[in-house]
């Protein structure tokens, strides 16, 4: 794809309030995939459900405070906003508490949804919208209705019970790019039943099975792993002083698929999605403003 051209990227899934102890903040990992895609310069979408109640309406003004669009937010009239517990630890590490029966449980293939299928250039999904077989129809869906050069990235993202062995294989057939961390790559390991021990063999054994044109495993401090069918780049990271990492991956995954698209190489490709995924860990809550630093990040 042209290096100069803006893209029209999908965050598909949900949206949501992150609920710290002494604030909240808008969240979801499609929904912060979304921001930072639109950050970069380029087109972001939300695509998600909310309810018809306060914390909705609160998420239709952050998000147009952020600089997004609200016309593929549905208003779900029966289920509320999603939210999550999310309470951090002193390293800095999030742990999360997921209410059930959010109105991204609910998920509907509406017309401007399938308009929008046909006029995308990435959409990004996980598992945790897929834990309803409502929302998981419709993300199928979506999926199927793409066009066929549209970029599909599978940010795993598991999170507690919410995936299941039959979820991850539908979704890594669809998938041109995966995501996913250190945990997540051992755990698919033993849910594929791969004997295979080195990080290295297990991501090459993914790409053969399912035709990815691109894997990365991010290491949390320790950078990231990026492995295409050619070859493969490990970056150490960057050194940042940790406030929370709620958001980080995100912000990786924005800038990893956005120089993607852009043709640059696996070195190039980790060299920003890690400076941006590390700035954003030095940050409070997942949707940091960026605005003065975001000249330098537009360079990417």
């Amino acid at each position: 794809m042209a290096r100069n051209k803006k893209f029209k990227i999908v965050g598909l899934g949900e949206v949501l309030w992150d609920v710290f102890p002494d604030y909240k903040k808008l969240g979801g990992a499609p929904a912060n995939f979304a921001y930072f895609s639109q950050k970069l310069g380029q087109d972001g979408v939300v695509v998600s459900r909310i309810g018809n109640d306060p914390p909705g309406k609160e998420i239709l003004g952050s998000l147009a405070g952020l600089g997004l669009g609200i016309d593929f937010i549905q208003i779900d009239p029966k289920h509320p906003t999603g939210t999550i517990d999310v309470k951090i630890d002193s390293s800095g590490q999030p742990d999360y508490i997921i209410n059930k029966n959010a109105a991204w449980d609910f998920l509907k293939l509406s017309d401007n949804w399938k308009d929008l299928a046909g006029k995308i250039d990435v959409v990004c999904f996980g598992t945790l919208a897929q834990r309803s077989p409502g929302s998981r129809r419709t993300i199928i869906e979506f999926l199927k209705m793409t066009g066929k050069d549209v970029i599909k990235v599978f940010d795993i993202n598991i999170r507690q019970n919410f995936y299941s062995k039959k979820i991850i294989i539908e979704s890594l057939k669809f998938a041109a790019i995966l995501k996913l961390n250190v945990e997540e790559l051992e755990m698919l390991r033993k849910l594929m039943g791969y004997r295979d021990k080195k990080r290295i063999d297990i991501c090459r054994r993914l790409i053969n099975k399912y035709n990815l044109k691109l894997l990365c495993l991010t290491r949390g401090e320790d950078g990231s792993l990026l492995v295409d069918g050619n070859s493969y780049f490990i970056h150490p990271g960057y050194r940042v002083s940790v406030v929370d990492t709620v958001g980080a991956g995100d912000a990786f995954t924005a800038a990893m698929v956005i120089q993607y698209l852009r043709g640059r190489t696996l070195e190039e490709i980790s060299n920003s999605a890690n400076k941006l995924g590390s700035w954003v860990s030095s940050k409070i809550g997942p949707t940091p403003t960026m605005d003065g630093e975001i000249e330098e990040y537009l360079q990417l």
